[in-house]
């Protein structure tokens, strides 16, 4: 290894200590909370994008906002930190398994393994498939919730909404050819905080953007009892309240269109905390756990154009301090008041004081300074410098070849043959060396890469992962401000409040993590954190600085 390699590997093995001190802090300062006190209810919402600097800015230019109550009423972790990568599919595990993806093995959801079969082989040929859990598996993109099977097709009654010819496929050690549905693409047996409370009795709900989020199911695949997907990327706007629409916009085309997507998905959140079903038409009773997360605020951030009245603005922030464009502001005020709207359900159902209430994040969102926005050479946005280089093309001129590059403000490279490691890295070593055009800050590989994330050899990590300088994003889109998966603050530093009327207001500023809530979860509800594998092989403890006022529990005292 050269020099440059050698620099990026000890920056990668610094990088896991300092995530290792953070959970050993947080382990000593857990013996400080007091998490004796059980709750009936726990109510899970990420917001997805937003930062710890927006709830503060926020907070402060909103004192009587829902977020400012939540506050006031709970625990706030300046220094909490989402999964790494930062995507929404690892950022919901994380929350969900209380483990990172060298537990769960996901790392993304459109990810690679080399010992998995693309759909419709039936198991023949080389083995090696791209694993697309995301939108691609669904069975009509026209339709809000994903669409149906034909009549006569080969379904799951649990996900009907998911096209199983469109599934990777795995052989058995006996040879038989199997579907891997989503809930059985997590490695090393990672349960879900939704399994183990399911198994104790309780009931279990969750509301996100794609179907394929049934992966919160766990291994059993009956974690849920119920799941709310309706398919973010469907092109469903014209049948459900915007008439108008172009054909083609999906619901992230702008954030008018997301708010009212994270609508449905609120309605349906309220009908749990009234004890109905999703419908709203049949009483199951309220669950132990459930909750949705909101794509307003990530699309507020991103797009470069967005409706307001008769013109158009960009999203985004206006400075490096994160004021937040009107479109963002929008978004965070419609946050804002449909947490309000959850929070005075629970009063009026007296369930305030039972329910521990939780706002955090999946991912952040980079960059919030605009003006360290670089993009892939050739990209037309008027907002990015066009500058960069993809790194899959660079190792591919190299003669190095790719089996999957996944993108973002992150690169995540799985190559064709894991031996060309050591020529790909001194391609991307001599690229560094010659100007950067790859726009690299840290290069993660070897033993750096497998002390953090597990052994590329063995088919699911990454041979390479790649954190860019701050504020580029490998992509030519013009439609785009900032992107997340990355591991810069920016992507990961997200909000994380817990709050009930019964907490002591305090502030935690050591570093947490998004892993500390699934544990967390389950001793609020009395059942063991270390029921959930991915706690006994990480170590991850409960959320510190979680102490009660000695209120009691009726649920009927009023609140400030």
């Amino acid at each position: 290894m050269n020099e440059i390699g050698k620099r990026f590997g000890v920056r990668a093995i610094f990088t896991a200590s300092v995530l290792a001190f953070a959970s050993m802090a947080a382990a000593a300062q857990d013996h400080d909370g007091d998490h004796s006190q059980q709750y009936t209810h726990v109510l899970l919402i990420s917001v997805d994008g937003m930062h710890e600097a927006d709830l503060e800015n926020y907070v402060k230019t909103h004192p009587q906002s829902t977020f400012a109550k939540l506050v006031k009423h709970g625990v706030e972790y300046t220094h909490a930190s989402t999964s790494r990568p930062s995507d929404s599919y690892p950022g919901l595990l994380a929350f969900a398994t209380g483990g990172s993806p060298l537990s769960h093995g996901v790392f993304y959801d459109d990810t690679y393994d080399a010992t998995l079969y693309p759909p419709g082989s039936n198991c023949t040929g080389t083995p090696g498939t791209e694993v697309t859990n995301f939108e691609a598996l669904d069975w009509d993109l026209t339709q809000l919730d994903g669409g149906l099977p034909p009549a006569g097709a080969t379904y799951d009654k649990r996900n009907p909404h998911i096209n199983p010819a469109k599934l990777p496929l795995r052989k058995t050690a006996g040879g038989a050819c199997v579907q891997v549905w989503p809930h059985l693409y997590m490695k090393n047996g990672t349960n879900t905080i939704f399994e183990i409370i399911h198994q104790a009795g309780m009931r279990t709900a969750w509301s996100d953007k794609h179907p394929a989020y049934e992966i919160v199911n766990g291994p059993s695949g009956l974690g849920l009892d119920e799941l709310y997907a309706p398919e973010i990327n469907s092109t469903s706007l014209q049948a459900n309240g915007f008439p108008s629409a172009p054909a083609t916009d999906d619901w992230t085309a702008d954030p008018i269109y997301t708010r009212a997507y994270d609508g449905f998905k609120v309605k349906v959140v309220l009908n749990w905390i009234h004890g109905l079903d999703q419908t709203g038409t049949k009483q199951v009773g309220v669950p132990a756990i459930f909750g949705m997360n909101f794509q307003a605020v990530s699309v507020g951030q991103k797009v470069t154009s967005a409706m307001e009245g008769t013109t158009t603005t960009r999203g985004g922030y206006l400075d490096a301090a994160g004021t937040p464009t009107v479109p963002l502001e929008q978004s965070l005020d419609f946050v804002d008041a449909s947490l309000g709207q959850m929070y005075d359900a629970l009063k009026a159902g007296h369930l305030l004081h039972s329910t521990l209430f939780i706002v955090g994040g999946k991912h952040g969102q980079s960059p919030i300074d605009l003006k360290k926005l670089h993009m892939l050479s050739g990209s037309k946005n008027a907002y990015a410098t066009a500058d960069v280089s993809d790194v899959a093309t660079v190792l591919g001129n190299g003669g190095v070849q790719v089996a999957q590059e996944t993108a973002d403000d992150v690169s995540l490279i799985w190559l064709k043959n894991h031996g060309d490691t050591a020529k790909a890295v001194s391609l991307l070593d001599a690229d560094e060396a010659s100007g950067n055009s790859t726009h690299i800050q840290t290069l993660y590989h070897d033993a750096a890469l497998k002390a953090i994330w597990g052994d590329p050899a063995q088919g699911r990590v990454p041979d390479l992962i790649i954190q860019p300088i701050p504020g580029t994003i490998y992509s030519k889109s013009a439609a785009k401000l900032a992107e997340h998966g990355g591991m810069y603050t920016d992507d990961t530093n997200t909000l994380l409040v817990v709050s009930n009327p019964k907490l002591q207001k305090n502030v935690v500023n050591t570093p947490v993590t998004n892993m500390q809530v699934a544990p967390t979860i389950l001793k609020a509800l009395g059942l063991d954190p270390h029921k959930l594998v991915a706690v006994q092989r990480e170590g991850t403890q409960v959320l510190p600085g979680l102490q009660t006022t000695g209120d009691d529990d009726s649920g009927n005292q009023s609140e400030q």
